[in-house]
C-alpha cells in the first residue's frame, strides 16, 4: 500500500472537460419502509437510526457518483488491505445503494459472501448470488452467526455516534488475521494555491455541517482519529494512505480531473441534501438563509479559478493473528 506523492496538483490551463453525472427494493415489512417526507426530500424512518441526509432518488444517484469517485482516486480499485477475497466473508457496513457490494460480488465471484448492511432499503432486488442485504442499525449490538475475513467502512462521516465502539464491535466480528478498511475524506476544504478563501460559500458550508454533526453527537471529520481508534481497539498492523481529492475539473492529470468534474456535480447537485436538514433544524437558518448558501456553493463550484481539494485517508487494520494473542 501506497499513499500518491505529496506534490501540488498541477491546474490545467487549457479548456476543461465536460462531465456530466450519473444520473426495487427487497421486500421488506412496511415499518421499515415508513419513510419521513420534508425539505421536499424523503429521509429514513428514526426508528432505524439518526442519519440526516436524504434517502430518495437523487440521493442515491448521487451516492453512486460517490462510489466512482473513490474506486477512481485509488486507482480502481474496490479495496486497498493487502488480502485475497477469495473465499472470505465480507461486510460492507453502510452500505446505501449496494453499489459497491455488487462489484465486489461481480468482481470476484470467488468470495463466500459479501453481506450490505444499512437502514434504509435502497439496494435493487437482483444482485450476484455472493451478495445480500440486511437493514439494521450498525451501532447496535451485533449478532453474527460467523466472523467476517474483511469489513468495509467508507464515506460515513456525520453518520455514527461513537465511532470507537463501531470499530471495537468490527474488531470483535473479525477473524484472527482479518482487515478493517476505512475510507473517508478529511472534511476540511483548502487550496494549495490559495484560490480557496476563508470567506468562501463552500467553507461556509462545510464548518457548518462539522458544526450541526458535532450538535448531534456525530462528527463529520471522523478521519483525523482513525489511527488512533483503531490502535486503541487492538489492531495491530496499520496502513495509512492519503490521496488529494479536486473539486472541480482543474487538475492537468487525467485521472484527477474525471474525479474533479463528478466532485463538482456533488457539490452543484448534492447541497440541499447536505443543509437542508442539519442547517434549519440543528443550526436555526432560515429558508432564505440556507438558500442564499446553497446558491453561493453551486457558483463557487462552477468557477474555473477556485481549486478546492479535500485529503481522502484510507486506513486498512488487520487484527492480530490467534498465534500472536497470547504471547506475552
Amino acid at each position: 500500500m501506497q499513499s500518491e506523492p505529496d506534490i501540488p496538483i498541477e491546474v490545467d490551463a487549457e479548456d476543461e472537460i465536460s462531465t456530466g453525472t450519473q444520473s426495487s427494493t427487497t421486500s421488506l415489512s412496511s415499518s421499515v419502509l415508513k419513510y419521513e417526507f420534508k425539505h421536499g426530500r424523503r429521509y429514513h424512518a428514526h426508528h432505524m437510526g439518526n442519519y440526516p441526509f436524504p434517502n430518495d432518488q437523487p440521493e442515491q444517484d448521487r451516492l453512486d457518483m460517490i462510489h466512482h469517485i473513490f474506486y477512481r482516486l485509488v486507482n480502481d480499485r474496490l479495496f486497498l488491505a493487502p488480502m485475497n477475497p477469495n473465499g472470505k466473508r465480507i461486510l460492507d457496513i453502510g452500505t446505501g445503494t449496494g453499489i459497491w457490494a455488487i462489484q465486489m460480488g461481480d468482481d470476484y465471484p470467488g468470495v463466500e459472501k459479501v453481506v450490505g448492511t444499512d437502514i434504509s432499503p435502497t439496494q435493487p432486488s437482483w444482485v450476484p448470488p455472493n451478495v445480500q442485504f440486511i437493514f439494521d442499525d450498525v451501532e447496535k449490538d451485533w449478532v453474527e452467526s460467523e466472523p467476517y475475513d474483511y469489513i468495509h467502512c467508507r464515506y460515513m462521516a456525520g453518520s455514527i455516534r461513537d465511532w470507537p465502539r463501531l470499530i471495537r464491535q468490527c474488531y470483535n466480528n473479525l477473524e484472527p488475521g482479518g482487515w478493517l478498511e476505512l475510507q473517508e475524506s478529511i472534511n476540511t476544504l483548502y487550496s494549495e494555491d490559495e484560490s480557496l478563501k476563508p470567506d468562501s460559500y463552500m467553507v461556509k458550508m462545510m464548518d457548518g455541517l462539522k458544526e450541526a454533526c458535532e450538535k448531534i453527537g456525530q462528527t463529520m471529520d471522523p478521519a483525523p482519529s482513525f489511527e488512533t481508534w483503531v490502535n486503541d481497539a487492538g489492531f495491530s498492523t496499520v496502513h495509512k494512505l492519503k490521496f488529494k481529492l479536486p473539486i472541480g475539473p482543474w487538475p492537468k492529470d487525467t485521472r484527477l480531473k474525471e474525479c474533479g468534474s463528478f466532485m463538482r456535480g456533488n457539490f452543484v447537485e448534492g447541497v440541499e441534501a447536505f443543509t437542508a436538514a442539519l442547517f434549519t433544524e440543528v443550526l436555526g437558518w432560515d429558508h432564505g438563509e440556507v438558500m442564499e448558501l446553497n446558491a453561493g456553493v453551486r457558483r463557487e463550484s462552477m468557477q474555473k479559478d477556485i481549486h478546492p481539494i479535500f485529503d481522502v485517508l484510507v486506513i486498512a487494520a488487520q487484527k492480530p493473528l490467534r498465534d500472536f494473542e497470547h504471547v506475552v
